[in-house]
């Protein structure tokens, strides 16, 4: 038998894909269709005008059909930075901006840039699985931030959990899976902590768009040194539906984007071009429908906070963005309840088993006692259909 990496053969398995296994072959009653809440990834086309400009790209652009440079198309890296300039009041230059495919793949070139087999990192808990996975993969121990049922992270709790081997903490905000808005205040501790102890802080905000807040979410960008702490990650996969053509992006000092460079230049050489043109094109153009797309997006959280306080027994810890994060009131695991509603209700949700360790590797239950419901894909009406079948579950 060929060899497999061990760092691979200890992690676990893609959880969405795992939860598509829990469907496949199975038929559901036309009259209670499956509704999917197991992924956060919009499943309607991007409108219409900016999938025509891609398509004109690819007929009329031949740079479309070519390798571009490593760290991104320079229109798109400068139209963030201008972006992202007015709207957080600080300074960002376009040699601080680098292009991925994908925040995923933000996350990883970053993260190899910053730590290698043997060093720590911070987690929150609940974690997104796949920052949890990669840390794995690269033998990098990640270090669990356990929370509350507010689920926000504390800061001097996680400063008694940096060694000598830390190399980052890793926050979501709007979080993923837990849906919970980090407060300003709440950052700028952790960046003061990052920065006190000479360490990195990861901030992806892949659902900043989907954000309650009016203005920006935090001032981290207004400091003249930001870059030598904080890393941004951001994805427009959610906000212009190109989760296809993956298009993510870094914000970080120019030294660390050189390292990333040569991530990026050996997997990938660089991001899809027709994505990047298609991102470049929504943000010069979709301004106003994006604020649509919120507005939307908040109804929803809305109507599922207000559907969960009809609902006996069960608690909504977190919701925002594109998530809710709820405790079940059933006397079995997470994992188990999650494969059973499939064909009790004819729900798709993923168990807090994939976004935390079981008590019988140190946790503290928060993980079997929890759901994530990834609800941006289901509309107000059949957001009440979701508590109206919750209401009626019995396992």
């Amino acid at each position: 038998m060929q060899p497999i990496n061990p760092t691979y053969r200890t992690t676990f398995a893609p959880p969405v894909m795992e939860a598509r296994r829990w469907i496949a072959g199975k038929n559901f009653a036309p009259d209670r269709p499956l509704i999917n809440l197991s992924q956060a990834a919009p499943v309607d086309p991007p409108p219409e005008a900016l999938a025509r400009a891609m398509a004109e790209a690819l007929i009329m652009n031949p740079a479309a059909h070519l390798y571009g440079p490593v760290l991104g198309m320079p229109e798109l890296r400068a139209e963030l930075a201008t972006q992202w300039t007015a709207g957080y009041g600080g300074t960002v230059r376009e040699t601080q901006v680098a292009i991925t495919a994908g925040c995923n793949q933000a996350f990883t070139a970053v993260m190899s840039t910053l730590a290698g087999a043997g060093d720590e990192v911070i987690l929150p808990l609940p974690f997104y699985f796949n920052h949890k996975m990669w840390l794995d993969m690269e033998g990098v121990r990640a270090v669990y931030l356990p929370t509350g049922d507010d689920l926000l992270p504390d800061p001097d709790r996680a400063a008694a959990l940096v060694t000598d081997r830390t190399r980052a903490i890793v926050l979501i905000s709007p979080n993923n899976p837990a849906g919970v808005e980090y407060p300003p205040e709440l950052l700028r501790a952790f960046h003061d902590l990052a920065r006190a102890r000479g360490l990195a802080l990861i901030l992806d905000e892949t659902y900043r768009d989907f954000h309650s807040r009016e203005g920006a979410p935090h001032d981290l960008f207004t400091d003249p040194d930001w870059d030598d702490t904080l890393i941004h990650l951001y994805s427009f996969s959610k906000a212009y539906r190109l989760t296809g053509h993956r298009v993510g992006a870094i914000m970080a000092s120019e030294a660390r984007l050189a390292e990333v460079e040569k991530f990026l230049d050996t997997v990938a050489i660089c991001a899809p071009q027709v994505g990047q043109i298609g991102a470049l094109w929504g943000m010069r153009h979709l301004g106003d429908w994006l604020a649509g797309e919120r507005a939307e997006i908040l109804a929803r959280r809305d109507a599922l906070v207000a559907g969960f306080q009809r609902l006996a027994g069960w608690q909504l810890l977190g919701c925002g963005a594109y998530f809710a994060y709820v405790r079940h009131p059933f006397a079995k695991t997470s994992d188990v309840v999650a494969r059973e509603m499939v064909d009790a209700a004819a729900l798709l949700t993923l168990p807090g088993t994939m976004f935390g360790p079981l008590v019988a590797e140190g946790g503290s239950g928060q993980a079997e006692a929890t759901l994530r419901i990834a609800f941006a894909n289901a509309d107000r009406a059949g957001l009440a259909e979701v508590v109206d079948r919750l209401a009626a579950l019995d396992l």
